[in-house]
């Protein structure tokens, strides 16, 4: 198996599309980024647990940040935030793997309701995808134009457009992953 550095991924270059876009394309692997502000020390390594079950899994370095949106009136407790790389045992539609992240954010006690009614959010877990790798599935009932573009570029990266351009944690996660070789271009 062959890894790329970042700098063979090539981010700049890499398609970008709405989520809504690929819901029904197969995904054979993900970049995802976990969040916690609330008993981080007991909800990421749940998470990362659930997540190895569905395949090979490489971590990036766990990063504290602060939450971008406190202010000296009001502070908010800071971010541990990690990139995790997936790669699934069995190839997924990004709509399934989507309610599995939900569901891992459920069973980590996640409130979406109550979060949306505070000003301090108690965020237990939060699982965002940031990159995805796609199978071409010819039966595949979505946008044929999309289809044809994702086939051909096939085992390459996605971005997913609702999450570029990525925070700083965020890159600095996938260039820490491809600098060790996790991601593969």
């Amino acid at each position: 198996m062959t890894h790329k550095a970042l700098a063979d991924l090539g981010l700049e270059e890499l398609k970008q599309y709405a989520p809504e876009q690929l819901q029904t394309h197969s995904v054979s692997a993900v970049l995802l980024a976990l969040g916690s502000n609330y008993q981080a020390e007991k909800y990421l390594p749940y998470a990362r647990e659930q997540l190895a079950a569905l395949g090979e899994i490489q971590l990036s370095t766990a990063f504290q940040n602060p939450d971008f949106t406190s202010t000296p009136e009001l502070p908010k407790p800071d971010y541990t935030n990690q990139c995790v790389y997936l790669v699934l045992d069995t190839p997924i539609s990004l709509q399934q793997l989507q309610q599995i992240f939900k569901q891992i954010e459920s069973d980590c006690h996640r409130q979406r309701l109550t979060e949306a009614q505070t000003p301090i959010k108690e965020v237990t877990m939060d699982i965002d995808i940031l990159l995805i790798q796609t199978v071409f599935d010819k039966n595949s009932l979505s946008n044929k134009r999309i289809s044809k573009k994702i086939a051909k570029s096939s085992n390459k990266w996605i971005i997913m457009a609702d999450r570029y351009p990525f925070k700083a944690h965020e890159t600095a996660g996938i260039e820490e992953l491809a600098k060790e070789g996790s991601l593969k271009g």
